[in-house]
C-alpha cells in the first residue's frame, strides 16, 4: 500500500458532498487502519484570538491573532489541532516531515501570540477521517486528486486561494475534468 501521508488531497469539482466541496486536506496519517487529515481551506467564523479567549478568559486580547480558525473536518469538532512549522517542545506533537508538525496539546495554543509560538501555524477544530481502504476507494472513484504537500500552499497562500493553487500545482485545469472514468 502506498502511503498518502504528506500529500494534499484535492476535492474534484464533481465531488457532490456539501462538506468537502472544493476542499484541500493535508493527509497527516495513512496506514492499514485508515487515514486522518486536516482540511486547510474551510474557515469558520472564529479568529484564533477569539478561540484563545474562550479557552482561557485570562489570556490577553492579542489583535495580531486575527487569522481564522479552520474546520479540520467533521470528526471531533470540539478538538483542536495545530498544523505548524517544525518546533520541538510541545506536549503532544508528531513530525509529519522535516518542515511540518501537528500538535494537539493546549500548551501550543497558549503560546500563540508570544515569542514561543511556531513561526507558521494554522489552528483547526476537528479532522477528516477515513476507515481502512475507504480513501483508496474514493480516489479510484475520481473523488479526489493527490499532490505532494507544499508548505507555501499550506502556510502562505490565502485560505480562499488554496484549492485553486493546489489544483494549479498539478498542471491541469480542473474545471475541464470530468467525473466519468474513461477507457481507451
Amino acid at each position: 500500500m502506498d502511503s498518502f501521508e504528506n500529500q494534499l488531497l484535492i476535492a474534484m469539482p464533481s465531488l457532490d458532498d456539501s462538506y468537502f466541496n472544493k476542499t484541500v486536506t493535508y493527509i497527516c496519517e495513512h496506514n492499514a487502519e485508515g487515514a486522518m487529515g486536516l482540511i486547510i481551506n474551510l474557515p469558520i467564523n472564529v479568529t484564533v484570538n477569539e478561540l484563545l479567549l474562550q479557552i482561557d478568559e485570562a489570556k490577553a486580547d492579542i489583535p495580531e491573532l486575527s487569522q481564522q480558525v479552520l474546520t479540520g473536518g467533521p470528526v471531533s469538532q470540539d478538538r483542536g489541532f495545530v498544523l505548524h512549522s517544525t518546533q520541538a517542545g510541545w506536549n503532544s506533537s508528531l513530525a509529519l516531515n522535516d518542515h511540518v508538525m501537528i500538535t494537539t496539546s493546549k500548551d501550543i495554543l497558549m503560546a500563540l501570540g508570544t515569542e514561543d509560538a511556531p513561526e507558521k501555524y494554522m489552528v483547526t477544530l476537528g479532522y477528516a477521517g477515513w476507515g481502512p481502504g475507504q480513501l483508496e476507494e474514493e480516489i479510484k472513484a475520481n473523488s479526489w486528486l493527490l499532490t505532494p504537500a507544499d508548505d507555501d500552499i499550506v502556510f502562505n497562500t490565502p485560505i480562499e486561494q488554496r484549492w485553486k493553487k493546489a489544483t494549479e500545482k498539478l498542471g491541469i485545469d480542473v474545471a475541464r475534468l470530468s467525473s466519468e472514468v474513461g477507457h481507451a
